[in-house]
């Protein structure tokens, strides 16, 4: 594994003092806590006033504002203080934020992971253990009895909706411009989106030309918010449904026209590996030597930042845990070889796309390979 200048340093060299090594061992056993604090500094407002007041907010300040009792303020601001987020002015006795808290409230992606993990994972993770010898999503169990997340997507909890939609989106919606530059750099007439979903990049293909044909392949269920999604779109006509169970090798791929380019966004770290090779070798059976397969992927290896690869390999366990119980947030490595393994090759990549730290895989058949 090759991992990008930016983070070499970060892994291959011990990073703290042992002093600053022992708080963040503590930061971390006491992680639940922590991450409970941080959430509800936001859910009452308390980093929004300290934003607001660069001079300082007194402890009975916060009560006024949150309505909570000194004894619960206390509690809260007492924890933000030795969690990093608050600083405080013992002389006039107030406290100020910190640039933790600064990014707690203002970063989009530390709010969309918040509530990604207390909406959707916080209970799954207490069987991350079982999830992970037994190779199967146990954490799933008191939303529903699916085998996936997918499966159960469109009967999940409204909220619990919002914050993993909030989540997956998140990640894709800000790559979706340059995307479909990097796309039409060659003509397109028709693209099969591959785990479309709702619809989003669908909709954004046809309106960036407006001679495309889009086929979206996915779970029936995930067809049908595809459909009220689409409704009433002036290009409705040129986005079409195709149902079909990714996890069922027998399902063959449409090959009712030839698509020029097949699109595949966030969608192989939903599966195991052997799963995206039978996914890969069934695109690759209806391709000729003009058809190209786009991957995009947050590739954890290939991120500028530490904070993403953190907040990527973190999301391999919601995988393990509440997803499907054998998927993760790949590396270049893997990746690629999956991909020559499934009679493909890398034709080309593109980095950085997006503000969530894409990458996209240009693959084409090996000629040989071509049924």
């Amino acid at each position: 594994m090759t991992l990008t200048e930016q983070l070499q340093k970060q892994y291959t060299e011990e990073q703290y003092s042992a002093q600053e090594a022992q708080l963040l061992a503590h930061l971390i056993s006491w992680g639940p806590v922590v991450f409970q604090v941080a959430r509800l500094l936001n859910k009452y407002g308390i980093l929004q006033l300290l934003d607001e007041h660069n001079e300082g907010v007194t402890i009975q300040q916060i009560e006024q504002e949150t309505g909570l009792s000194s004894y619960a303020v206390k509690c809260l601001m007492e924890a933000a203080l030795t969690m990093h987020a608050v600083l405080i002015d013992d002389k006039n006795d107030v406290y100020t934020l910190a640039k933790t808290g600064w990014f707690l409230l203002n970063d989009p992606l530390v709010r969309v992971d918040i509530d990604f993990n207390q909406d959707v994972n916080y209970e799954g993770w207490f069987l991350l253990d079982e999830a992970l010898e037994t190779g199967k999503p146990v954490g799933l169990r008191h939303f529903g009895d699916w085998k996936t997340i997918y499966e159960g997507l469109s009967s999940l909890p409204e909220q619990v909706q919002k914050s993993w939609f909030g989540f997956d989106h998140y990640y894709s919606d800000h790559s979706f411009g340059e995307a479909l530059k990097i796309i039409f750099r060659n003509e397109v007439n028709n693209l099969l989106d591959v785990g479309g979903n709702t619809g989003k990049f669908a909709r954004k293909v046809v309106e960036y030309d407006k001679n495309v044909n889009v086929t979206v392949c996915d779970l029936p269920q995930q067809l049908e918010m595809m459909r009220k999604q689409t409704a009433g779109h002036p290009a409705e006509g040129r986005v079409h449904a195709q149902p079909i169970n990714l996890l069922d090798n027998n399902m063959a791929f449409p090959n009712d026209k030839h698509y020029d380019v097949i699109w595949m966004s966030q969608l192989l770290d939903c599966f195991g590996e052997e799963e995206i090779k039978s996914i890969l070798c069934r695109a690759a059976r209806i391709m000729d030597d003009k058809s190209r397969i786009y991957i995009m992927e947050t590739l954890w290896d290939r991120q500028k930042y530490q904070a993403a690869a953190l907040s990527l390999t973190m999301t391999s366990l919601y995988f393990t845990a509440l997803a499907n119980g054998n998927s993760k947030m790949y590396n270049t490595d893997d990746m690629s070889r999956l991909v020559e393994e499934s009679g493909l090759e890398i034709e080309t990549i593109y980095d950085n796309i997006g503000m969530g730290g894409h990458s996209i895989l240009v693959c084409k058949t090996r000629q040989q390979n071509l049924i």
